[in-house]
């Protein structure tokens, strides 16, 4: 299974299912990035993805998106390839 990155915040409803989601899947293991703690993180965050909202998934070195992106990947049947390396 291929390295799982999540830029997020401790309070964010959409980290928190975008994390139930991935455990639902058998990951077990994501490395999660808050920039709440570390506000240096957020525009490295940004830089990498342009985005500025949390969460923000790598599934390897390919970015999903947020929480809606990774759950319309699961919906197309194109999550559990990625997952699978």
């Amino acid at each position: 299974m291929p390295n799982i990155t999540m830029y997020c915040t401790a309070v964010c409803p959409y980290c928190i299912n975008a994390e139930k989601l991935l455990n639902r899947k058998g990951v077990t293991q994501i490395d999660k990035i808050r920039i709440d703690i570390d506000h240096s993180r957020q525009a490295e965050m940004i830089q990498r993805t342009g985005r500025r909202t949390v969460p923000q998934i790598f599934i390897g070195d390919f970015h999903v998106g947020g929480f809606d992106d990774l759950s319309a990947l699961d919906m197309e049947g194109k999550l559990d390839p990625l997952l699978a390396g």
